[in-house]
């Protein structure tokens, strides 16, 4: 009798993994990860899907979110849908959702229980809508970072900076040793770079006022004044004609030496990997720009768009319980530089960086909303453009930036 159960729990094991082979599914997944550092990322979930059975097909998408973001939409509410897409946590999705594109992941994160799995709450509350949830949040990403070549410091006599003011008290020496104090990169990098110094200068609490409040006293006062100034003397360290057209070329300007410092987000962190450098020895990783140690809840978030093919829909379910499994998410986030969603991981590989990362999101209530968590993307373009004209033509005073800043502020929606 015994033997008999065997051979039918064998027969049975047998038959469900015939039937798991024959519903394997291509999923083809568009995303905008195409710097070193984001490929090597990206390859761990390439490789958690194609171990589950399903195969990954790469859709990446050259260039930005800025780039890719209308493309992926397009796509789907053009009945053109791929099988997943990465997105950032906020309001880009929400059209797709009410025109019911997307497809509904509230079972599956029940049954895993994300609720308590994944944190911080703002970044699954980013993915729910109407009590529903529609997207799997795979990181924590954080713009507030300012990223420094020791050697660069040490070749100039110079001590490395420990916060924004030290970089702009040395500006005028690197400058005069041939060194371009601050690399930056056009567009959405300039609104980045004010999104910092308005949280290192104002304050965090400021930053939520006027971009969730619509606070027009704060963004109009003597507080956002200050932040212009900054701007301004950000835009005396660029040399405009080194100004690059991709974030990463900004960030290899200070990996190879050519620059002394970037102000970018934690996924900065993974080209410096790539590059083989170490925090603390090669460069100097400093959240909040070294003013005040915070993290803002950006990240990335998967959402997948409605199929009709059954085994593809079986698949869609398979890869999104697949991206928060313990092994995968610590794969992935040491590469990308981001913090992983779960505190139930082992993370004895992090590196000095992601250590003040998850010191910061653990034990300090530093941390705020990204501010497409806050804001429409329309608005957000507004202010990278209006950033990167103001930071580009000198002959644009801080007030006359602060106020067309504030009026794009008021005529934002409220969301």
């Amino acid at each position: 009798m015994g033997l008999k159960k065997l051979a039918a729990g064998l027969a049975l094991t047998a038959s469900l993994f015939a039937m798991s082979a024959a519903k394997a599914a291509d999923i083809e997944v568009t995303h905008w990860w195409t710097s070193g550092g984001e490929a090597a990322a990206v390859a761990e979930f390439a490789n958690a899907v194609n171990k589950s059975g399903d195969k990954w097909v790469d859709g990446a998408i050259a260039g930005s979110g800025d780039v890719a973001r209308p493309i992926i939409i397009s796509r789907i509410l053009g009945g053109n849908p791929m099988g997943a897409t990465q997105l950032n946590p906020g309001h880009d999705a929400d059209e797709l959702i009410k025109a019911g594109l997307l497809t509904d992941l509230s079972d599956l994160a029940k049954k895993e229980d994300w609720a308590h799995i994944l944190r911080p709450a703002s970044q699954l509350a980013s993915c729910t809508v109407d009590g529903k949830v529609y997207c799997v949040p795979v990181n924590l990403h954080s713009a507030q970072w300012m990223w420094t070549n020791r050697k660069v410091f040490a070749d100039a006599g110079i001590e490395p900076p420990k916060n924004w003011n030290d970089l702009v008290k040395a500006a005028p020496a690197l400058k005069a040793k041939g060194i371009q104090p601050l690399a930056m990169a056009q567009g959405w990098p300039v609104g980045l770079l004010v999104g910092d110094l308005i949280v290192a200068i104002a304050g965090g609490d400021n930053f939520v006022k006027v971009y969730k409040d619509r606070d027009l006293a704060v963004a109009n006062g003597a507080e956002f004044g200050k932040v212009f100034q900054a701007v301004a003397d950000a835009r005396n360290m660029v040399d405009q004609k080194a100004v690059t057209k991709q974030w990463n070329e900004a960030v290899g300007l200070v990996i190879s030496g050519k620059a002394a410092a970037n102000v970018m987000g934690d996924w900065a962190g993974g080209e410096f990997q790539v590059a083989k450098m170490t925090p603390g020895k090669d460069y100097d990783c400093l959240p909040g720009l070294g003013v005040t140690p915070v993290l803002n809840t950006g990240g990335d978030v998967f959402y997948f768009p409605v199929v009709k093919d059954p085994g593809l829909k079986a698949a869609q379910l398979k890869m999104a319980s697949t991206l928060v499994t313990k092994e995968v998410q610590v794969a992935f986030n040491l590469k990308k530089g981001s913090l992983p969603m779960r505190a139930d991981v082992d993370l004895a590989a992090a590196n000095d960086c992601m250590k003040k990362g998850l010191e910061i999101l653990d034990h300090s209530k530093a941390v705020f909303p990204n501010d497409v968590q806050m804001l429409d993307r329309d608005s957000i373009n507004q202010i990278n453009d209006l950033m990167t004209n103001f930071f580009s033509k000198p002959e644009i005073t801080p007030a006359d930036a602060q106020k067309q800043f504030a009026d794009i502020i008021k005529a934002a929606p409220k969301m």
